[in-house]
């Protein structure tokens, strides 16, 4: 049996999509809000499956450690990020 997740190897972030775009692709993290691209469409689903396998290939951890909190329909959402802590996902994207 794993070892349950601890308040430290979780983050959270505030994310704005931009679904349909040409490709998918980070455009800025500035102010604690990640701006991001993604190529599919809202529809069923298919713009946040495309944010989790990009926020995952970003962030060096697994798709099913990428969850969507808060904002399933809206283009700003609440994304928790398990496996790493605040300050490991802060320093990631600040070297985007």
């Amino acid at each position: 049996m794993g070892n349950p997740v601890t308040e430290q190897q979780r983050a959270t972030l505030v994310v704005h999509v931009q679904p349909g775009a040409g490709r998918n692709e980070v455009v800025a993290f500035t102010g604690g809000v990640l701006r991001v691209r993604v190529a599919a469409p809202p529809v069923k689903g298919k713009a946040n499956r495309e944010l989790g396998k990009l926020l995952s290939t970003v962030l060096g951890v697994s798709k099913s450690n990428v969850t969507i909190e808060k904002g399933v329909t809206a283009r700003t959402k609440t994304i928790v990020v398990t496996g790493l802590t605040q300050e490991q996902v802060v320093r990631l994207l600040e070297r985007l």
